[in-house]
């Protein structure tokens, strides 16, 4: 029994990055002309920036048992509210704040609601999802808001900024989050304090854990990273756009799973998550490659969602 316990763990912990190498290599050998070019390694770091930053809040959601299915439309809303601010102010910096505090804000109502009116986090990010959507919508008036972002547009730049740098501002600052973020999930209270809500809730608190202000707080930082990823997408597309991220949050929940987190939550990790992101862009890109058509490319992520929570079941199960 501990034996099988033993090789479930190792399969978790090493399940991400064994998926990653077969999926690299399939494509690697498949299009080696276009896959394995410095350009096209560039264009799939870019690529997983945004589906990343949502996972970083997202794996702390998943750990404490919970979901957050409105992380698309914040990004949406997060864009819309930073090109709105930009087109006022002409300041990038107030922008980008406006566009990260709104998803804190969404997240914070996510976890108020979720703690006082004791209903399941599904139904109230659910809401949340069209929430966000509309207002979106009604600020940008249901169109798209042309305008200039500013030094906002070098962050998602493909090409660095010198070429010391390898890869483009955003990627860098997705890794540096990403590290940060691991740290906090690994050493501090508010990490403990986590996997212990997600283990088991009711344990927890008999320990001393303050449940709901602890998800409160994990709400709305998984709303600030939507916030974050909405202000990038708004670099990388130059526009404000209402309608974005439409589907997002299914391709940011499947990168989580893939990468170890466990929908019942008490297992993930950032790592992890990261991985998971990379492969979703990549699958993405090499498709792209071999001139699939959209919707195979859109069945194809639908049965990695799949398989991942149904791997995530095969790993809860009880060993022996």
């Amino acid at each position: 029994m501990t034996a099988n316990l033993r090789k479930r763990e190792l399969w978790t912990a090493l399940g991400p990055y064994l998926g990653l190498i077969l999926v690299f290599a399939f494509f690697a050998v498949r299009v080696p002309e276009y896959f394995l070019t410095e350009r096209n390694f560039q264009d799939v770091a870019t690529q997983t920036v945004i589906v990343a930053i949502g996972a970083m809040g997202m794996t702390f959601i998943v750990i404490s048992g919970g979901i957050d299915l409105s992380v698309g439309s914040q990004i949406a809303l997060g864009s819309v509210v930073a090109a709105l601010t930009m087109k006022t102010t002409g300041n990038a910096a107030i922008a980008i704040a406006a566009g990260v505090g709104v998803g804190g804000l969404c997240g914070v109502l996510n976890g108020i609601l979720i703690t006082s009116l004791g209903v399941v986090p599904f139904i109230v990010t659910l809401g949340m999802l069209g929430v966000a959507r509309g207002t979106a919508k009604f600020l940008a008036d249901e169109q798209r808001l042309n305008v200039d972002p500013g030094f906002i547009e070098s962050i998602m730049a493909k090409q660095p900024v010198f070429d010391w740098m390898l890869v483009g501002p955003g990627v860098w600052l997705m890794f540096i989050l990403a590290i940060g973020a691991a740290v906090v999930l690994r050493y501090s209270v508010l990490g403990l304090h986590t996997y212990a809500i997600g283990s088991n809730e009711a344990t927890a608190r008999l320990c001393g854990v303050r449940v709901k202000r602890t998800k409160i707080v994990l709400y709305s930082l998984c709303g600030l990273f939507a916030g974050l990823a909405g202000v990038l997408q708004y670099s990388r597309l130059n526009v404000g756009d209402p309608t974005t991220a439409v589907g997002l949050e299914l391709d940011i929940i499947a990168a989580v799973v893939i990468g170890g987190g466990s929908l019942s939550g008490g297992a993930g990790s950032l790592s992890g998550s990261l991985v998971g992101a990379f492969i979703m862009a990549i699958l993405a890109n090499g498709c792209t490659l071999i001139e699939l058509p959209n919707y195979v490319q859109e069945i194809l992520i639908g049965v990695i969602i799949v398989a991942a929570v149904a791997l995530d079941r095969f790993r809860g199960r009880s060993p022996g």
